[in-house]
């Protein structure tokens, strides 16, 4: 019989090939841009951005994990249907509107002399929620490279453009851009032209899917899917307030020097505000291997799990599955923070004010992997389908999230940001764990886990030490730990084998 973790493992690994070579050629874009931009200007990305992942939220309306839910129980085409017949409804009626109020929209958030970023905002949110579905079925079919094929092209293309936009021909860019858009416009119009290009292309690739779409609003089925995605939905945006309401809420919550000081650096309070922003969210981005891992995780788990709900030793199965999930979190923690020296890099230039942001990213690390054990945890009332219990949970999160915001922004800046990510998940994944063994028991082999976060927590204090030393000899040292601790897991996974009987 075929050991189900180790195709949960290939599953991710193939997986991975659409989601970490993607996000590792995306992720090329940030040392890009951040050469590029000043740090006020990326700010300005990483504000816009943060407002599209939380719209695509509203317009995918759960609709993915509601898809391979009823998948379970019903015909995958009919509810294929159904799903995507929901998620264009609703993107058409979103259409209509931002149509006639993305202008009030971008006086809203402070950009009504860039309006026209806020209109290509609205237009890459409704083109990456058609998308949604198919590439769901595509996980379903088990059709992972297919999915790893079109996510790669889809970046590769973003990037090109980008180059070509930029980097290429900027002039000629800059002189059509101001004769489209106006004098006010700049060169980041054209991060989100391409990606404009690059989503419509995903479009075009996901033609075989869209061509099986017979356009459906069962009522029979329609009615049990929307109260199932709601709370889904509900998940979905309370999520995105804990991943992305910083870089929302920074420019409006971090504390402005006085006028003095603000003369000295040449910069009005809005740009120092934006400033902040671009170096946290730059790195931000350096914990872009462990949220690669999470969403390739996440890709191949979720129809994973929801297979193996009825087998006998699913809840051994799962416990087994977190366990190994943290090793691979905290090899990615300690890989990251062993070798800064080298990944630094991708953050500016030395002496470039983005480099003062690097005290966020262990902050950030330990965050998105309690974000994703937070994830593996999610199962219990996904299963039960009692998902309004996530959603509880997720409300008690951004709760956290906003208090911390409102709390530390002011008094400790984007630090404070970073805190409250670690704050919200870590309150998150402590209730998950223990309302979730009231109502489903799943023995986690917690002093495992324990022990490994400790060992890697006493790795990481050694590595501190050592600073002053060279960077051949710090990386020698740091790299000779990585193995060091490999082996303190072959030798105790050794005893907790694989196989499940």
């Amino acid at each position: 019989m075929k050991n189900p973790i180790k195709a949960l493992a290939g599953q991710t690994v193939i997986y991975g090939l659409g989601t970490i070579v993607p996000r590792l050629l995306n992720y090329l874009l940030t040392p890009f841009y951040v050469r590029v931009f000043v740090s006020g200007e990326y700010g300005q990305i990483s504000e816009l951005y943060a407002w599209i992942a939380l719209l695509l939220a509203i317009l995918t309306f759960g609709m993915e994990t509601t898809f391979f839910r009823f998948s379970q129980k019903e015909d995958s085409g009919k509810v294929f249907n159904n799903a995507e017949t929901i998620v264009l409804l609703i993107t058409a009626i979103f259409l209509i509107l931002y149509g006639f109020f993305y202008k009030s929209f971008a006086e809203l958030i402070h950009y009504e002399f860039n309006t026209h970023y806020v209109l290509l905002l609205g237009i890459i949110v409704a083109i990456d929620a058609a998308a949604a579905i198919p590439f769901a079925m595509l996980r379903k079919e088990n059709k992972a490279g297919r999915f790893s094929l079109i996510k790669t092209l889809n970046v590769l293309t973003n990037i090109f453009f980008n180059i070509l936009f930029l980097v290429i021909i900027p002039e000629k860019s800059m002189m059509i851009a101001e004769r489209i858009f106006g004098e006010q416009t700049s060169l980041l119009i054209w991060v989100f032209i391409s990606n404009i290009i690059a989503s419509l292309l995903n479009l075009i690739l996901l033609s075989p899917q869209l061509s099986r779409l017979r356009i459906s609003l069962d009522k029979e089925l329609i009615v049990p899917m929307l109260k199932y995605s709601f709370p889904i939905l509900l998940i979905s945006l309370v999520g995105m307030v804990n991943e992305v309401a910083d870089k929302i809420l920074i420019k409006y919550l971090v504390t402005i020097p006085d006028e003095t000081t603000l003369a000295m650096m040449n910069i009005t309070g809005e740009e120092y505000a934006m400033q902040q922003l671009g170096i946290y969210s730059a790195n931000f981005k350096l914990g872009v291997l462990m949220t690669i891992f999470i969403q390739m995780f996440r890709f191949a788990s979720e129809p994973f799990f929801f297979g193996h709900a009825k087998d006998r030793n699913a809840p051994t199965l799962y416990a087994k599955v977190m366990t190994y999930f943290v090793i691979f979190c905290l090899l990615i923690f300690l890989g990251v923070m062993f070798y800064m020296d080298i990944l630094q890099h991708f953050v500016g230039r030395n002496g470039s004010d983005y480099r003062e942001g690097l005290r966020i990213v262990p902050i950030i690390l330990i965050a998105n992997m309690f974000y994703g054990i937070v994830f593996n945890l999610s199962i219990w009332f996904k299963l039960s389908d009692k998902t309004y219990y996530g959603t509880i949970i997720a409300v008690i999160g951004s709760i956290v999230t906003l208090l911390c915001f409102f709390i530390l922004i002011p008094r400790i800046g984007y630090m404070g940001a970073a805190i409250a990510h670690l704050a919200c998940y870590t309150v998150m994944m402590s209730v998950s764990y223990f309302w979730g063994q009231r109502i489903m028991p799943i023995p986690y082999q917690i002093g495992r886990i324990t022990i490994y976060c400790i060992v890697a927590a006493i790795l990481f204090f050694v590595s501190t030490l050592t600073s002053e030393m060279s960077a051949l000899l710090k990386l020698s040292l740091n790299t000779m730990m990585i193995l060091m601790f490999l082996g303190i897991v072959f030798i105790m996974e050794r005893k907790n084998p694989l196989k499940i009987e």
